[in-house]
């Protein structure tokens, strides 16, 4: 994932596969969510957004190693860096979740890794999420909620403590049963309350599946 080379082979790669299960709507647009991307399934997403919310122009790949692990990497172009995250499983089983990691480790540009723990309430609909993360020099945090309509429509709204972050309001649309789109305002805690623009496009690759999961489709 280091070289462009490297990640241009390997979407090569993995659009040979074909897709075996159906995709729910995930995340939300700001902070991390205390469910795992499901074993054997991987994301590539691009990522559109402007400056202040970070890199403008982004690649992200996320997939997920068992049930209880992930990991992610972004590629960003302005600045040229690569990013890492991962998240583990303390407590997988719906409706409630905790999870903890690390995001926006980025050796490039020597921006350390910031841990974080959250705890989640999931259910069909409602999914309620509780959490903080340590940044450089403090401690900040994490609440986000999401209302499932149905397997398409999800709205949603995350907020981070921290004058650098942000409210956001944001809706995701799965296309496809593979493929989704999610577009969000960002409202800036700082002064000024700046609003600002994202969107992510993600299709999701289903690489392997344990037996269970392959007998429920």
């Amino acid at each position: 994932m280091g070289k462009m080379a490297a990640g241009i082979f390997l979407v090569l790669a993995i659009f040979g596969f074909v897709p075996r299960a159906s995709a729910t709507t995930k995340g939300l647009s700001q902070i991390v969510t205390p469910d795992l991307q499901a074993p054997g399934d991987l994301s590539l997403s691009f990522q559109r957004q402007n400056h202040p919310i970070g890199n403008p122009y982004e690649f992200q790949a996320e997939l997920g190693l068992t049930k209880w692990a992930e990991c992610a990497v972004f590629k960003g172009f302005k600045p040229n860096e690569l990013i890492f995250g991962t998240e583990f499983g303390l407590l997988t089983k719906e409706p409630w979740l905790l999870s903890t990691g690390f995001v926006n480790w980025s050796p490039h540009s020597r921006v350390d890794p910031q841990p974080y723990l959250e705890a989640g309430y999931y259910t069909e609909h409602h999914k309620i999420i509780v959490g903080a993360i340590h940044t450089v020099y403090k401690n900040e945090a994490i609440l986000g909620y999401a209302y499932d309509f149905n397997k398409t429509w999800r709205v949603q709204v995350d907020f981070q403590s921290g004058s650098e972050n942000s409210t956001t309001f944001g809706v995701t649309c799965n296309i496809t049963r593979n493929f989704q789109t999610n577009p969000a305002l960002y409202i800036n805690n700082g002064r000024g309350h700046d609003l600002m623009g994202y969107v992510v496009f993600t299709y999701t690759f289903h690489l392997w599946a344990d037996k269970k999961n392959e007998q429920a489709f």
